[in-house]
């Protein structure tokens, strides 16, 4: 019997509704195949305004959808298999954090089940995200890898890696954009120091992103070469590269991403 739903989505976060924007405006899934669950019924209006189907109801998404996609917190994912009342979902989709594929089979009774995991992020809203996803469990079934991919294709670019990895992943594109906005923000407390305006502040900063981005993005040059070319001797720039030198900008930043991998990686014990 033909499921009503090509796509089910568990779970109707921020970045649920991003993924659900992607599908649906960029005409990936028609909205009317696809329907959304979430314990908050508040939660559910905000994805009124796509069309897609709502409803309280996490069995009936599960049972009636090609694939399901668990878009819960990792700590809820016990709750969410337990209202699934012992039914178990063949075709797999998981953004938590941490939560291993065999945790999910497991979770679900490990009938013949199939998992994807992918660590989304922030920008996914607005098209230009970076996503890690494991899809080896589909290997062998080419319209299901080519499925899964166009939805994360909708939402930017994607990369290919082992489970192993999404840890990793976790820290660098996951979380990342939380490290940039903090980057950006102080550098706008700066130039605001320095003598500008906010306004005038906040326009150069983005840009100086926007474009040193771009640049490594199509030049092959090493990054550390790309440095030396802004570091003229004796000029301005080397005197800033010698602080952020000084207190060990390199350190720091593996710390801080050392310390996201490592909770994601508690969250999956």
């Amino acid at each position: 019997m033909k499921n009503l739903y090509r796509l089910g989505v568990i779970g109707c976060g921020f970045m649920a509704e991003s993924i659900l924007k992607g599908v649906v405006l960029s005409d990936y899934i028609h909205e009317k195949k696809i329907i959304v669950s979430d314990v908050n019924g508040e939660s559910l209006d905000r994805v009124n305004y796509l069309g897609v189907h709502t409803t309280l109801d996490n069995r009936f998404v599960a049972e009636n959808s090609d694939y399901l996609l668990l878009a819960v917190k990792p700590q809820n994912f016990a709750d969410v298999a337990a209202s699934l009342n012992g039914f178990v979902p063949e075709k797999v989709i998981s953004i938590m954090a941490g939560v291993k594929k065999n945790t999910i089979k497991n979770g679900f009774g490990y009938g013949a089940i199939k998992v994807a995991r992918c660590m989304p992020n922030l920008p996914c809203s607005i098209g230009t995200g970076a996503l890690g996803v494991d899809i080896t469990d589909y290997a062998r079934n080419v319209d299901d890898v080519q499925f899964i991919m166009g939805i994360f294709n909708s939402l930017g670019h994607c990369v290919n890696v082992d489970e192993s990895k999404l840890d990793a992943v976790t820290g660098i594109s996951g979380s990342g954009p939380a490290y940039v906005f903090l980057f950006i923000d102080a550098m706008i407390d700066a130039g605001i120091h320095a003598g500008l305006s906010r306004d005038e502040a906040t326009v150069l900063t983005v840009q100086t992103f926007k474009g040193a981005a771009e640049m490594v993005e199509r030049n092959e040059t090493p990054l550390p070469e790309l440095i030396q070319r802004v570091c003229s001797k004796g000029g301005t720039t080397i005197e800033a590269v010698k602080v952020f030198q000084e207190n060990d900008i390199y350190g720091t930043i593996d710390k801080a991403v050392e310390a996201c991998v490592a909770r994601s990686r508690e969250l999956s014990k």
